[in-house]
């Protein structure tokens, strides 16, 4: 059966500042560089990787690299792990959205959302998220591939592999935890282990 992983990308400049991110292009702060460095080196001692996937935003991959150091594996990138786009809040500190009628402040409303300026709801999120995992049927059953995401894109995967979209957690995978599941193919209720190694 094939094993996945899934992490959510160490701590970024954003984080620091605490600001929306979205899909601007952050690099990691130098915690995070360091973090990813050990998330990695723990996680190898009890595990390995036969493939690694990442979001292209450099956040994502600058945390994919200590991985495909230590198991000498390529990163290959997958747009359809990007971190949801929200339009004209991208960039807009958390503060500054406290302000903002248009924003949608109730996290438990957000599936049909569309935040303005071209941004994304998370039924699209979901809908492209469906591609990427069915992009992964032609891979071997043996195989344990990495996946690097963000915060608001792994709240869908764990929905989409747990089956309760429409519904998804509240809460948000921290920077650097670590996810473990048996993929069995979507529409399955799959459990999800958690570690954190920071």
């Amino acid at each position: 059966m094939m094993t996945l992983y899934f992490i959510r990308h160490a701590e970024s400049e954003a984080n620091k500042k605490n600001i929306l991110a979205s899909q601007m292009d952050y690099p990691l702060s130098k915690k995070g560089m360091e973090d990813a460095r050990h998330i990695a080196e723990k996680f190898s001692v009890d595990n390995r990787v036969d493939k690694i996937i990442s979001s292209p935003l450099i956040r994502a991959v600058q945390t994919a690299q200590p991985f495909s150091d230590i198991f000498n594996v390529d990163i290959k990138t997958n747009s359809n792990l990007l971190e949801q786009h929200l339009g004209r809040f991208s960039g807009m500190t958390y503060q500054d959205v406290e302000s903002e009628p248009h924003y949608e402040h109730d996290k438990t409303k957000r599936w049909n959302w569309e935040p303005e300026g071209g941004g994304e709801s998370y039924r699209m999120i979901s809908d492209r998220l469906k591609i990427f995992f069915d992009s992964l049927d032609h891979e071997g059953n043996d195989k344990n591939i990495l996946v690097v995401s963000h915060a608001v894109t792994l709240r869908i995967i764990r929905a989409l592999l747990e089956n309760t979209i429409p519904k998804y957690p509240v809460v948000l995978a921290k920077n650097g935890e670590v996810w473990k599941t048996e993929f069995q193919g979507l529409l399955n209720a799959h459990v999800i282990q958690s570690f954190h190694y920071i």
